[in-house]
């Protein structure tokens, strides 16, 4: 048998506890629909998720080639010369964003034009690397942004769904069976009531036909 609120049978508190009833269908109701479009919006991060991952993949050993290119004709000392002082080639925005109440960082990254260098000790590797690095860079932020996106989008598709549980198969149970208490309760009270009634009905002589004295009899 399901547990009930420690409440009186009273009328009040029957109309109380059904008012309540309503309110957590309705926040259950409220609630599951979040839960499914909490539901799609991961699906959808996951699906960008996945390219993304791919495309940083292919982007990341594509860059790796070619850094290892310009470190062979270069050499590590004057790659590292060349290097210094370069001014960035990616501008990066963090700002906060907001979707169906979940809260995640959205990242912006725009690819700027590479500052050119001198033609001395240098070679045309040089800049598709850089070229190279800079378009990964881009995606890995990107990735960045939907990896955590779809992490937090998850624990609050999970978290919403625990909420889900707790009202459909534990709250709203226990104010249900309150109700029933209650409505049980109150019409045992008033089908004893009637009974008393009854009985005090039957006892009562009748108006029409007054009990005859004992010295007339």
């Amino acid at each position: 048998m399901k547990k009930r609120l420690s409440v009186p049978p009273t009328k009040s508190a029957l109309l109380q506890i059904g008012r309540q009833v309503r309110f957590l269908e309705q926040g259950r109701q409220m609630l599951e629909k979040k839960r499914d479009l909490l539901t799609r919006l991961v699906y959808e991060r996951l699906a960008q998720y996945r390219e993304l991952r791919a495309q940083a993949q292919a982007e990341l050993a594509e860059a790796y080639r070619w850094l290892g290119i310009v470190q062979m004709r270069m050499g590590a000392q004057m790659l590292q010369q060349a290097s210094v002082g370069l001014a960035p080639s990616v501008a990066i925005r963090v700002v906060a964003r907001s979707s169906v109440g979940v809260e995640y960082p959205s990242v912006t990254a725009e690819p700027l034009p590479l500052q050119p260098v001198g033609l001395m000790w240098t070679d045309v590797s040089f800049d598709e690397a850089r070229q190279r690095l800079r378009e990964l860079t881009v995606t890995l932020a990107r990735l960045g942004e939907a990896e955590n996106a779809l992490w937090r989008l998850l624990a609050a598709s999970r978290k919403t769904q625990k909420r889900v549980n707790a009202l459909k198969y534990n709250i709203i149970p226990r104010y249900r069976a309150t109700v029933q208490h209650i409505r049980a309760a109150l019409e045992e009270d008033e089908r004893n009531t009637l009974f008393q009634i009854k009985v005090l009905r039957a006892r009562k002589p009748s108006v029409g036909n007054p009990p005859v004295p004992n010295q007339l009899r």
